[in-house]
């Protein structure tokens, strides 16, 4: 990598690791993150030439919240990537649900950044009462799927804080539902707390299989279930409350110890519910989403694309500054609305709401001609 990569690395890297357990000061935030979007500006051309097409540059941006949110659209469209995409250790690739022939890309010189970024709030909002705890994946891990992120956190959840008995159930045949369920009823009698860990709707068809084989389990205290993705571009449609009732009612594990995962291929970071963490704190369960200090979440009108007043609907634009290589500015294909504790999520943009996005695409694309 280029020294100027090296040096602004280092420095995210040292800001993750001094706010991995607490929030930065709005000043340590925009410093950073106005320096990223200098580098960025330089090496990332196809960003550059957006920034320039909407007027911003490192010389008239002078808070963070004014650098311009890159459409995901333009992962699918450009390489951005400020190092030579040639020379990247990895690639991360989207699932392309709604264009098989269109995926975004993601790449990645190094793992330095990403790694720290994906460990810490895992820690903290996913297992802040234990070190480490039995994990029963049920995707697919890194080994069969290197183009994927969701590969990578799953395989580095279980490095980082798996026990000894954790264990992949997805191989290259699919799901093993009966070795899940044996392994299940073997840490039930023995009272170990187990986590289960994978996309969404891998668990509607380990479901499928509990009730077709009259199965229930009482999992031990402690235990918790991870899910991750919802339902877009599935076969068919379940609701999230439903998928958590039958959480309760087949595994014994009540809401305040599940919790979903928000990422993106084109973020570095994620976010999650609350519910274990509030819990733990003070007994509360807050469903609400959040993430670490070192991502920021505006909502935006989905016309113009200027910030809203919390509890306003609009479209969700992150700023990672985990986000080093591509753009830390992100603007997503998601509505939802800012609370005192976190954001909602609602879904997908959609119809006339998507004109400001649209916009931003066409700017985007039409100044990278």
């Amino acid at each position: 990598m280029r020294e100027d990569s090296l040096k602004i690395t280092t420095e995210i890297r040292a800001f993750i690791e001094r706010y991995k357990e607490e929030d930065s000061s709005e000043k340590e935030y925009n410093d950073i993150a106005l320096k990223l979007f200098k580098f960025q500006f330089q090496y990332n051309q196809p960003y550059k030439k957006f920034c320039q097409a909407k007027r911003k540059t490192p010389l008239t941006v002078k808070h963070w919240s004014q650098i311009p949110p890159i459409p995901i659209q333009g992962f699918k469209e450009l390489t951005l990537s400020c190092e030579p995409a040639d020379e990247v250790n990895a690639v991360f690739m989207t699932s392309g649900t709604t264009n098989p022939n269109a995926k975004g890309k993601n790449y990645h010189p190094t793992f330095e950044v990403w790694d720290r970024s994906m460990k810490y709030p895992f820690k903290q909002f996913v297992l802040p009462d234990c070190e480490k705890i039995t994990t029963f994946v049920l995707s697919p891990a890194e080994d069969l799927n290197k183009n994927s992120s969701l590969s990578r956190y799953l395989s580095n959840a279980v490095t980082f804080f798996g026990t000894e008995n954790s264990r992949f159930f997805f191989h290259e045949n699919g799901l093993d539902m009966k070795g899940l369920a044996e392994a299940l009823r073997e840490c039930e009698e023995r009272k170990e707390p187990v986590m289960l860990l994978g996309a969404t709707f891998s668990y509607v068809h380990f479901l499928d299989y509990v009730k077709e084989a009259n199965l229930q389990f009482k999992l031990a205290s402690g235990s918790r279930i991870f899910d991750t993705g919802g339902f877009k571009g599935q076969s068919r449609e379940v609701e999230m409350e439903k998928l958590y009732e039958d959480f309760a009612e087949f595994f014994q594990v009540g809401r305040s110890k599940c919790i979903n995962m928000y990422g993106m291929t084109e973020l570095c970071s994620q976010m999650y519910d609350q519910t274990i963490l509030s819990s733990y704190l003070g007994g509360e369960v807050i469903v609400d989403k959040a993430g670490p200090a070192w991502v920021k979440t505006l909502v935006l009108d989905t016309n113009t694309l200027e910030p809203v007043e919390d509890g306003e609907v609009g479209v969700i634009a992150h700023y990672d500054l985990a986000n080093w290589n591509s753009s830390l500015a992100i603007l997503t294909e998601d509505i939802g609305y800012k609370t005192k504790n976190g954001f909602v999520l609602l879904g997908r943009v959609q119809g006339s709401e998507a004109r400001g996005c649209s916009i931003a695409v066409d700017q985007l694309i039409e100044a990278n001609k």
